[in-house]
């Protein structure tokens, strides 16, 4: 296994969405999120490290370092009183039996010493704090969302046949934004790596699954996404040689030239990179 990273990096993810819903409200009838001052489009960071956990479980399963430990129908509890079992954690005295519980934690699971867990709630494993964070990603411009009436030339229940009397029609409701760019901004931390032990093919895999995240999460709902520019700003200490949000400052959206009335594709918008400071390497991975 590789060592724990030793370097600080911020990034900034462009990814778009053609005639679909990126991220459904369910506070709000599952209508993309939205910015209801701006009224621009929206998606959390829940959402994101969803997709980049599904991928890496798609490309290691459930094995002894890559598995996933938030993932569906899983009982955490059931999970942390594993850790309590392994050997190495039971042979330690009472009050040692936490901090090896959740290293255990962070050595089998991925998404933990990426993105960290509160993993109290069962025998105890500790809390982590993941090297790897995200913001909610916001759309460029406006966003105006669409409401479609759907029909389904079925129903469930027979009790619901006889009601339409032999018209087995029912209406549903369906929302997609037309088109959005959005951009999310990221920061890895070379300190809290240290303590998870998040390393450099952890690093690799992780880029890996943030390009490749929409490739395997397909569905009518979500139309059109992709990833389309991913600018990886490696510092080369571990604190970091400038402020994160000077270096996203050098990352410039905006429409084109040539581009009119509501934008519809990624050609729409121009992206122009500017010069960066001295101890840090930009590395355009998309």
């Amino acid at each position: 296994m590789s060592k724990p990273i030793e370097n600080r990096y911020d990034f900034v993810l462009l990814f778009d969405v053609k005639d679909g819903n990126p991220n459904g409200d369910p506070d709000a009838g599952n209508l993309p999120r939205i910015d209801p001052e701006t009224g621009h489009g929206l998606v959390t960071d829940v959402c994101i490290k969803r997709k980049i956990r599904n991928y890496v479980q798609l490309e290691h399963g459930s094995s002894a370092t890559h598995d996933i430990f938030i993932k569906e129908k899983a009982v955490l509890n059931n999970l942390i009183d594993e850790a309590h079992e392994q050997e190495a954690v039971k042979s330690k005295e009472k009050g040692e039996k936490t901090e090896a519980a959740r290293r255990f934690m962070c050595s089998r699971y991925y998404d933990v010493r990426t993105f960290g867990a509160v993993m109290s709630t069962g025998k105890n494993a500790g809390q982590v704090r993941g090297p790897v964070q995200f913001t909610f990603a916001r759309s460029i411009d406006q966003i105006v969302p669409l409401e479609h009436s759907i029909t389904r030339m079925a129903v469930a229940t027979e009790a619901e046949a006889e009601k339409q009397q032999g018209d087995n029609r029912t209406m549903g409701r369906k929302f997609t934004v037309p088109y959005a760019l959005y951009s999310c901004y990221g920061f890895i931390s070379a300190p809290l790596a240290q303590q998870t032990g998040f390393n450099e093919d952890d690093l690799e895999l992780f880029w890996q699954a943030v390009i490749n995240m929409f490739e395997h999460d397909r569905s009518a709902a979500r139309g059109l996404m992709s990833c389309r520019k991913l600018f990886v700003f490696k510092h080369n200490n571990k604190l970091g040689n400038a402020p994160a949000h000077k270096l996203f400052d050098l990352i410039t959206v905006t429409r084109a030239e040539d581009s009119s009335g509501p934008a519809r594709s990624f050609t729409d918008y121009t992206i122009q990179v500017s010069d960066v400071p001295t101890g840090v390497t930009l590395q355009e991975k998309l």
